[in-house]
């Protein structure tokens, strides 16, 4: 079974870090490409990064960019997204996706398995 566990959310201060650990379980994390997006009320998932299987590099997008950035350990089966100097526009909840054969996407729907989500709130 395929599956993806997310955790680390939580409140911060505007300015601090957060590190978000997603567990995957069911497939090799090195053959899978692993994604975060974030979602907010009345909002569809907005892609935050994605780790590509051909080379390991993280593309970010939006805001993130600069401040946020990207590991996994592949023995541990584990990916993290580490965002730095965070403020209120970063609140939301936050998910790791995969996929195991295409290449990076923006779009939630080329996207095979989810997590449940971990809550992040930024306040000012």
């Amino acid at each position: 079974q395929l599956r993806l566990v997310e955790s680390g959310g939580g409140l911060v201060q505007s300015g601090g870090s957060l590190t978000l650990s997603c567990a995957a379980s069911g497939f090799r994390l090195q053959d899978t490409i692993i994604a975060w997006f974030r979602q907010v009320p009345g909002k569809g998932r907005e892609v935050v990064s994605c780790t590509r299987i051909t080379d390991g590099r993280t593309d970010f997008f939006g805001s993130g960019k600069g401040r946020f950035a990207a590991s996994r350990d592949n023995f541990r089966s584990m990916a993290y997204l580490h965002m730095n100097n965070l403020n209120p526009e970063d609140t939301g909840d936050y998910y790791c996706a995969g996929e195991t054969y295409g290449s990076c996407s923006e779009s939630s729907d080329e996207y095979q398995f989810w997590g449940q989500g971990t809550q992040v709130t930024v306040s000012s």
